[in-house]
């Protein structure tokens, strides 16, 4: 080994070594991956100082995701401490995600009748009449925001078209759900906390006000996802409080995801001009790049499961109750299963990555959310091949969800 490549590796092992997820490193939200790359090759079992423990690894994330008898995606124990018995406890150990079979398996068999392919289709073009109708509010513009004009305003109005949400009922839609999943992040402040337990009030008293007026009017159950909700499956009915906060659920995951894909397809794009060119030359691409996005960029970063027995990671055991953190980011990077994995292609093929999670938790909206990153980045490219950024881009700040709060650009 030369010395160059002796002193990466050491400085790629006091990474590894002093990364803490509730102390992050300066630098990291905006650059993760020297500290993902560090753990991929020192630490693919990482344990943290409050017990809990980070898998990077490809195959660790596949395995996790596919064994639901050893890993539990229940989180009341995990969440308790953290949220105590508030609004957002109650949101998030209720949610689909969050939790295990039976609730789990009732709510997902319920949520895919409404997200068929044939669904799907429908809601087509109606995509691509708003898609257009953004860009030539953009066009007259010249100067925008590609996630507020943009990548955010897609997926509130598609989720919002999911459930036949009245147009002007739908602004505080995303506020609430960028404050609800951002108590999620691993440190929270007293405001943060307090602003998740409004949002969670404010949105659950909203979506009762509309469901109750669904049930007195109810809608297609094929194209009406709260219909269908409603309505149940098989005589498999949700609670009132399994309602109305598996919607809250759908609406927030299916917006912040999207945004997220979306912004930093456009923003990458700009940093990987060759890329940009190979698919403004040959838009049947589209597909394959919406995937690679996904994959550099991953909209999600973290998934987590607790440990109910006794398992080996790397000759290691990790207990049962242990927390365990899956870095998404990482294992869409990791060599182990992806050539050249910091390199940006829109042609990649294989590419089975982690954006979804997998197993019985593969994400219900994948194909919605691959269908809206389709039609609104291809068109987009189409309108304005020359579009460029013209003020510094503004990051969230989140670790769990990557992606922009701002992206400055002209588009014209």
């Amino acid at each position: 080994m030369t010395k160059t490549a002796d002193n990466a590796a050491t400085n790629g092992e006091k990474l590894a070594e002093d990364f803490e997820l509730t102390a992050l490193p300066a630098g990291f939200v905006d650059d993760p991956f020297p500290v993902y790359h560090a753990l991929l090759e020192h630490a693919p079992l990482k344990r943290f100082a409050d017990g809990s423990v980070m898998l990077s690894r490809y195959e660790d994330l596949d395995r996790v995701y596919r064994d639901t008898k050893t890993f539990s995606s229940d989180k009341k124990a995990e969440f308790l401490p953290k949220f105590g018995d508030t609004p957002l406890y109650e949101h998030h150990t209720t949610s689909l995600v969050f939790n295990d079979p039976p609730l789990h398996t009732r709510v997902r068999k319920i949520m895919m009748g409404a997200l068929t392919p044939r669904a799907l289709a429908a809601l087509e073009p109606g995509l691509i009449t708003l898609v257009d109708g953004l860009l030539d509010r953009m066009e007259e513009k010249g100067e925008v925001d590609l996630i507020e004009d943009f990548a955010a305003a897609i997926p509130i109005e598609v989720i919002g078209n999911l459930f036949d949400i009245p147009h002007e009922a739908r602004e505080p839609l995303r506020d609430w759900s960028l404050a609800i999943l951002g108590a999620l992040e691993p440190v929270l402040t007293d405001e943060q906390l307090k602003w998740g337990n409004t949002s969670v009030t404010d949105f659950k008293a909203f979506l009762k006000e509309i469901a109750d007026d669904r049930r007195r009017n109810p809608g297609d159950p094929a194209t009406d996802v709260l219909t269908r909700l409603i309505n149940g499956n098989e005589g498999e009915e949700l609670s009132e409080v399994e309602l109305l906060q598996n919607c809250i659920f759908i609406l927030n995951a299916g917006h912040e995801t999207t945004t997220n894909l979306i912004g930093n397809a456009l923003y990458e794009l700009l940093q990987w001009p060759e890329e940009k060119a190979r698919l403004e030359a040959d838009p049947d691409l589209i597909a394959t790049a919406v995937d690679e996005f996904l994959r550099f960029q991953s909209p999600n970063q973290l998934g987590n499961r607790m440990a109910v027995e006794p398992v080996e990671f790397h000759g290691e055991t990790v207990e049962p109750g242990t927390p365990i953190h899956l870095c998404i980011g990482a294992a869409n990077r990791d060599p182990r299963q992806f050539a050249d994995p910091d390199r940006l292609d829109v042609g990649r093929r294989p590419n089975k990555h982690l954006a979804f999670a997998g197993g019985p938790h593969l994400c219900a909206g994948f194909s919605l959310a691959r269908m809206e990153g389709r039609i609104g980045i291809s068109h987009f490219l189409k309108r304005f091949p020359d579009y460029r950024m013209t003020g510094e881009p503004e990051r969230t700040g989140r670790v769990r969800f990557r992606g922009f709060s701002r992206l400055p650009a002209r588009v014209r």
